[in-house]
């Protein structure tokens, strides 16, 4: 038997009979062209009047997550097109869709349903400041917004204005990446628990920091671990070094990540550099100058400094040999003139 209709009553508030109990929709009408028109939100209120009287209100006030219309010209939208468009898609490399794709994800976990209309220079030069502690990553993010904006109002006829993120100036080409000093690898005891487990996934996987931070535990099998280069898109199996082994010993598993954030989620790169940067001004002005990607880089000087090939060397880190010829020459000049010494 049909129980009797809720005696709830509201404007706009309507109960319908789905065969197994009374539902509430919050309903608007108008006309439009002489025709009827009407749009109707379930309110999926549970039985708790509270719960529908919250529910209600959104509505009135536009809010209820029904409502909510991403916008025409969305991020979600230029990106989304951007990357399906067999034009735009054919004419890049590999390499350079690798570049532009962490960089799109970050616009997208941030901005994604906000209007590209509304995005102004000053945002996207207070963006590109913020991002300062890292140089290249901060180049990389306003040449990104450059090339879609362009994209979006030349090749989709967006209509945009000019290009916020044009003539800004870039911070321009870096100097590699200084490997860290041994007295600072020695405060890693006194850096957050998560600083910690970052730099010892560096230092024991050659990876870069993005890579390091979204291992996962199935990742380590043993004697063998499988590492990823991101630059190259590429997955392959290396020895996993003993100290690195001991050290996961000691890391509880929260999930399927070694830097667990939930059971299927690694935590952010943001997040750790956030607390690593932090750590880092504790330490004086002498660590100013290094970063987790130093950590990579003291990687290929130790393995130098114990002997290793060049090709030895490629084979952990995945670098080019023009990298690893580089910190090589740093290696060798610490191993000469220890022995220049033992000579004396």
């Amino acid at each position: 038997m049909r129980p009797s209709k809720p005696r709830i009553a509201k404007p706009r508030l309507h109960w319908k009979w789905s065969g197994k109990a009374w539902d509430p929709y919050h309903r608007v009408t108008w006309a439009d062209g002489g025709k009827r028109r009407e749009r109707t939100v379930k309110l999926n209120w549970q039985g708790d009047a509270q719960e529908l009287d919250r529910l209600y209100w959104a509505c009135e006030a536009g809010r209820h997550e029904k409502q909510q219309v991403e916008p025409r010209y969305s991020w979600n939208a230029l990106v989304k097109a951007w990357r399906t468009d067999p034009r735009v898609q054919g004419k890049l490399s590999r390499g350079t869709k690798l570049f532009y794709r962490k960089t799109m994800d970050h616009i997208l976990e941030k901005n994604g349903d906000k209007d590209v209309r509304r995005t102004t220079r000053a945002a996207v030069r207070a963006a590109h400041d913020k991002l300062s502690g890292t140089p290249r990553q901060a180049d990389k993010y306003l040449q990104t917004i450059r090339r879609l904006w362009n994209y979006a109002k030349n090749d989709l006829d967006w209509p945009l204005d000019d290009n916020p993120a044009a003539k800004i100036g870039l911070f321009g080409r870096q100097r590699e990446y200084e490997p860290w000093p041994e007295w600072m690898v020695s405060k890693l005891s006194t850096a957050p628990r998560n600083v910690q487990t970052t730099a010892e996934l560096i230092l024991g996987t050659g990876q870069r920091p993005g890579a390091a931070i979204a291992m996962k535990w199935a990742q380590v099998d043993g004697d063998w671990m499988d590492v990823y280069d991101e630059k190259g898109d590429e997955m392959f199996t290396v020895y996993c070094p003993v100290p690195l082994r001991a050290y996961l010993e000691t890391v509880t598993k929260s999930g399927a990540h070694i830097l667990a954030r939930n059971l299927t989620e690694p935590l952010t790169y943001d997040g750790i550099a956030s607390a690593f940067q932090k750590w880092r001004k504790s330490l004086g002005e002498d660590a100013k100058k290094y970063s987790l990607h130093g950590l990579r880089k003291l990687a290929i000087v130790r393995l130098a400094e114990a002997g290793c090939t060049d090709a030895q060397i490629q084979a952990v880190t995945n670098q080019s040999p023009e990298m690893v010829a580089y910190y090589r020459r740093r290696a060798s000049r610490k191993i000469l003139s220890k022995a220049a010494h033992r000579n004396e």
